[in-house]
């Protein structure tokens, strides 16, 4: 078991003081066997005049903020500490699962149904080309080392490049230009297994990247994205294409959702031109052991 800390600062600045509309956020983190929530705080300037907590159609915590103040800085501070217990995946996947093709059990079909829908165009078939070259050919694939494969072969043929604007690449723009961000690699991985019949979500949250032992990860120093596919026996298991995480290995789980536009971090509007916007600003710190400082 390790504690793990997160200071996530987002600041947006305008030219003006300006209005701000009500401003959506999902930085509460989804308590479980795996991770376990010890304390979480919110700061929040200008203070809203209202902040009410639901919780969606996924169970993730959702917080709205509405404010009357006018102000040329919008400044939002989260703070978590989780314990964090890395669960090895050992793939006890049920036998009637074990190699790919298989259907999922009639009585979850229903339920995982919305997951195991496409949601991008790929009038080609292009997708489904690209993750059928990881079968075996005329013979049967074992699941484990299927969805293994594929989470690598994302890491290796694609380069990772962060990109501040705000939504999702589309899957065939990722595949073409062989580049994007965390939350493309989870979409195209999500669409990809979905093509071969899985049921698969997207996961946001945070990343611990380790400064001492280990590998590097990328995607450190903001929010975090990977997928989720679920697996008969083994229930839903972590994918991270971008770092070739398997399992939850140095990922806090903050929100899940059937699309990546369901899992946005924060969003909001504020009432003026959009030359009054000087842009926004992210900062994210996990560490291990002791908080972040408050610099």
């Amino acid at each position: 078991m390790t504690t793990l800390f997160v200071r996530h600062l987002t600041t947006y600045r305008y030219r003006r003081p300006v209005a701000f509309g009500e401003h959506r956020m999902m930085f509460r983190p989804r308590d479980s066997f795996d991770q376990r929530l010890i304390d979480a705080s919110l700061r929040i300037a200008p203070a809203p005049r209202s902040l009410r907590w639901v919780h969606d159609a996924f169970g993730n915590a959702v917080a709205f903020a509405g404010f009357e103040a006018e102000a040329d800085t919008l400044e939002f501070e989260n703070r978590i500490a989780v314990e964090h217990f890395p669960d090895p995946v050992e793939f006890r996947i049920e036998d009637y699962a074990l190699t790919y093709p298989f259907a999922y059990a009639a009585d979850e079909q229903p339920d995982l149904a919305p997951f195991m829908a496409r949601q991008c165009r790929d009038p080609a078939g292009e997708l489904e080309r690209w993750a059928r070259r990881f079968l075996r050919q005329g013979q049967a694939t074992p699941t484990g080392r299927l969805l293994m494969t594929l989470t690598t072969a994302i890491g290796e043929s694609f380069a990772y490049r962060r990109r501040s604007e705000a939504g999702t690449q589309d899957p065939l723009a990722t595949l073409h230009l062989g580049r994007g961000t965390c939350r493309d690699f989870a979409l195209f991985m999500m669409e990809a297994v979905r093509s071969l019949g899985f049921a698969a979500r997207f996961v946001s949250g945070y990343l611990y990247v380790p400064t001492r032992d280990g590998p590097r990860h990328l995607g450190g120093g903001s929010t975090h994205a990977w997928c989720q596919v679920y697996v008969p026996g083994a229930g839903w298991v972590e994918f991270d294409p971008t770092n070739g995480i398997i399992g939850n290995r140095d990922l806090i789980r903050v929100a899940v959702a059937r699309t990546p536009a369901q899992a946005v971090p924060l969003s909001g509007t504020f009432h003026g031109s959009r030359a009054d916007d000087l842009g926004m600003t992210v900062d994210v710190r996990v560490t291990s052991g002791a908080g972040p400082g408050d610099d």
